[in-house]
């Protein structure tokens, strides 16, 4: 397991990990070397065969209160000696300047939490502002404390909605909450939050992070890594498919590569009513939809 500076990690007996965003001392603010750690955790550390599920949470009274600005230079890590065209960002994305002088660092992190193939809450103890709000539009579900602040506050710096939030919010929210939220810039009590459909629900500052594990230990206790990796992958790809053939076609594939898998533990644990044990992996998911 990886060691980080500015992360906790720690994994239970039922496979709930908890990932705790740890520089209290700056209330959690976001910089380019949390950046890459949270990147790499989703990328290396959430996919070990012993991690069911995570639970992001914060140290301290904040979750994350944003970019860090007391950086030197560009405080978001880009590269301003370029003048990049979308067609070149495409054609190069993984190549030096663009991917790191160029990409959102928010967006790479978002992209990693959204390809792990399990489930992830966001527990927000406490202020979430800027890439700490947008983070957690990435992650499945969002449980707040009554004393969590949200803000999409990127109009107020003169920049725009990053971390890929563009695609992420108006799918939990609708577009015209999205959108007032963009333009407002507010920051949004726990309970306007709610209101508008971006949490889950509220909770007690003390009974907070406990309730996010167990409702995580809830989805992966007796349950096969397989299907609910598949079913996170055709919820999120198929909520945007054009056509629902589209849904046909993959659900066809994971119902028969499920079926001669897992599926058949389970219904055999269906039918002799006993607790299944399921042997497959969410690190090796049959490939259901096409290039």
């Amino acid at each position: 397991m990886s060691t980080y500076e500015t992360l906790d990690w720690a994994v239970d007996d039922d496979g709930v990990a908890t990932l705790t965003i740890n520089r209290p001392e700056a209330l959690n603010a976001f910089n380019l070397t949390m950046a890459r750690e949270l990147e790499q955790v989703f990328l290396t550390d959430a996919r070990a065969a012993d991690v069911r599920a995570v639970v992001v949470t914060g140290a301290g009274r904040a979750f994350c209160a944003g970019m860090d600005l007391s950086a030197e230079g560009n405080v978001f890590g880009l590269d301003e000696s370029v003048t990049p065209t979308p067609e070149e960002l495409r054609a190069h994305l993984t190549q030096a300047p663009y991917h790191d002088g160029i990409r959102d660092t928010g967006g790479r992190v978002t992209l990693a939490i959204h390809a792990l193939p399990k489930p992830v809450i966001a527990a927000i103890n406490g202020p979430a502002v800027g890439i700490g709000a947008t983070m957690t539009l990435a992650m499945d579900l969002r449980l707040a404390s009554t004393k969590a602040r949200i803000g999409f506050v990127f109009g107020r710096l003169g920049i725009v909605p990053e971390a890929c939030s563009t695609w992420f919010l108006p799918r939990i929210v609708g577009i015209q909450q999205a959108l007032e939220w963009a333009y407002s810039a507010d920051i949004l009590t726990a309970e306007q939050a709610l209101a508008g459909r971006l949490l889950r629900s509220l909770h007690e500052p003390d009974d907070l992070l406990p309730a996010a594990q167990e409702l995580a230990r809830s989805f992966v206790v007796d349950r096969s890594p397989v299907a609910l990796g598949l079913a996170k992958q055709l919820l999120y790809r198929n909520g945007a498919a054009a056509d629902p053939l589209e849904a046909h076609l993959s659900d066809s594939l994971a119902m028969f590569y499920t079926s001669i898998g897992d599926g058949k533990e389970g219904v055999a644990a269906f039918k002799e009513k006993r607790t299944p044990r399921f042997t497959g992996s969410a690190e090796e998911l049959p490939r259901i939809f096409a290039d």
